[in-house]
């Protein structure tokens, strides 16, 4: 076997951080790469082999270490044939079988877990000087990530980390025994952090935890979330301010004002729903029921009529009788979702679900899953029918419209995070990150349609991506299973901050 050396003497060694999950793995990721750049590694060219290449897991869906160690399997020969090449794997499944994993692939270098973010490269150099493997998992938070270098993947949008961990103990989801208690920043480190991103050019957040909006409760103020929405307010530059995902038990009134009356708050909200039926429901330890869903739903509408409302369902959850998905299909038709993320539920083991009785056959799962994808998929065109003819501005981004050079066209998201395809032709200015006005004139279920541009408004969100293409090529992230954040959104792949099964 011909063995390449990694990293030539005298060059920086290059790294490559691949990326499952929700947006909270994404944010890690952001700061695994800015960690690595300020230890001197450089972000290896696209088609290049790294010479360090970093796994930020997923254990919330299926087969997740199926994947990992599938893609561990394929690195094996390539890191044999490379000298000093190191692999390492962190993130929630990393936390969760520690040890398990250099046992399975002796081949890796570094396991590192959620709570100890900001040792990996410490962790690389320990396993390069030691010639064996460094596993360190912490069981509690060691450095809130937030503090972190970043390297992101956006000019033009960031997250940005209010909280981590979780409190609930829904039956069907591991997350909080992997992130542990909730932890929460203190507003006046949020608030410095969209500063600063604003100063760098970001014109877009998203503030994320696993529960948004109990953010506080370490703190004591229950109303601190929505408070925290109307401190953005004061934030000059700041354009749009999303966040990612509130609890449905947790969701009060303050934050619908603040939503309302907070002029670059957007009329946008993503709240996992999970299941219609209350006994389902309490069967999954939801702390809420359809009913308070529908009237969360109901003040958020009579507050924001133009409001877009997305959300996670679980189908065929253990116990799921057809009246209880019927109850589910009742809510969906009573909720008008905008868009809905849902998934087949499957074994997690770990969780309570995992043993409890009647799981639901495979046969009737999928069956009522295509049910309620047709049923979703029906109202999604109706309300997106609805915007034809409607002035939007849209944040233009790259990488949301994957045909965009067939069909020549351009990609962004309006207010409500709805996707716009535009016409090129009569924007042809608009860098990403700039706002372009436009008339839409055809809805599909899934996108809107504007062939009638009417103004372009170049930004500094414009001016900050246009330096970063001057700038030599570093590369690019992946991102397995999360879209990278040109654009943090809700989430189009994966449940939302780790909602769902």
């Amino acid at each position: 076997m011909t063995t390449i050396q990694a990293g030539t003497e005298g060059a920086a060694r290059t790294y490559e951080v691949r990326t499952y999950g929700c947006q909270m793995n994404v944010h890690d990721s952001e700061r695994l790469s800015g960690l690595l750049e300020d230890a001197g590694y450089v972000r290896a060219a696209d088609g290049d082999t790294p010479d360090v290449v970093v796994f930020n897991t997923c254990a919330v869906r299926e087969n997740a270490d199926n994947r990992l160690y599938g893609n561990l399997g394929h690195l094996r020969p390539i890191k044999m044939a490379r000298e000093g090449m190191q692999i390492a794997v962190g993130g929630c499944l990393a936390q969760k079988d520690q040890g398990e994993i250099v046992r399975r692939a002796p081949w890796v270098d570094v396991v590192f877990g959620t709570h100890n973010v900001g040792s990996l490269p410490v962790l690389l150099e320990r396993a390069r000087i030691a010639q064996e493997a460094q596993v360190e998992i912490k069981e509690s938070l060691e450095t809130f990530p937030s503090t972190l270098p970043s390297r992101r993947e956006s000019a033009y949008a960031a997250w940005v980390a209010i909280s981590v961990g979780c409190n609930n103990t829904c039956t069907f989801c591991i997350v909080p025994s992997l992130r542990g208690k909730e932890k929460d920043r203190r507003p006046g480190d949020i608030l410095g952090e969209v500063r600063t991103l604003v100063d760098q050019g970001v014109l877009e957040i998203t503030l994320l935890g696993q529960n948004v909006n109990t953010y506080g409760v370490e703190f004591g103020d229950r109303l601190a979330f929505g408070k925290l929405l109307r401190a953005c307010g004061d934030i000059d530059g700041l354009e749009r301010v999303r966040f990612t995902s509130p609890h449905p038990a947790a969701f009060t009134d303050d934050v619908i004002a603040a939503m309302a009356e907070t002029p670059n708050v957007m009329h946008q909200l993503h709240m996992p729903l999970q299941s219609g039926s209350d006994r389902i429901l309490k069967a999954m330890r939801r702390s809420y029921r359809s009913e308070r869903y529908l009237g969360i739903i109901e003040r958020v509408r009579a507050a924001m009529p133009d409001a877009a409302i997305s959300t996670d369902i679980i189908v065929g959850f253990p116990g799921e009788t057809e009246e209880d998905f019927q109850q589910t299909l009742d809510v969906v038709r009573q909720s008008r979702f905008a868009n809905a993320f849902t998934f087949q539920y499957s074994i997690r083991p770990g969780t309570p679900a995992a043993t409890m009785e009647d799981q639901v056959p495979k046969a009737v799962v999928q069956e009522r899953y295509e049910r309620l994808v047709a049923l979703q998929e029906e109202i999604s065109w109706e309300e997106n029918k609805k915007q034809v003819g409607r002035t939007l501005e849209v944040l233009v981004a790259e990488g949301e419209g994957r045909k965009d050079d067939a069909t020549h066209r351009l990609s962004g998201r309006a207010a409500d995070n709805r996707l716009v395809h535009l016409a090129a032709a009569g924007a042809a200015e608009a860098r990403p990150g700039d706002m372009v006005t436009v008339e839409v004139t055809y809805a599909a279920p899934h996108h809107l349609v504007a062939d009638k541009v009417l103004s372009v408004r170049r930004t500094r969100a414009g001016d900050a991506w246009e330096a970063r293409q001057a700038a030599p090529a570093r590369g690019s992230a992946v991102s397995l299973g999360m879209p990278t954040v040109g654009r943090p959104a809700p989430p189009p792949v994966e449940p939302s901050a780790c909602s769902a099964v």
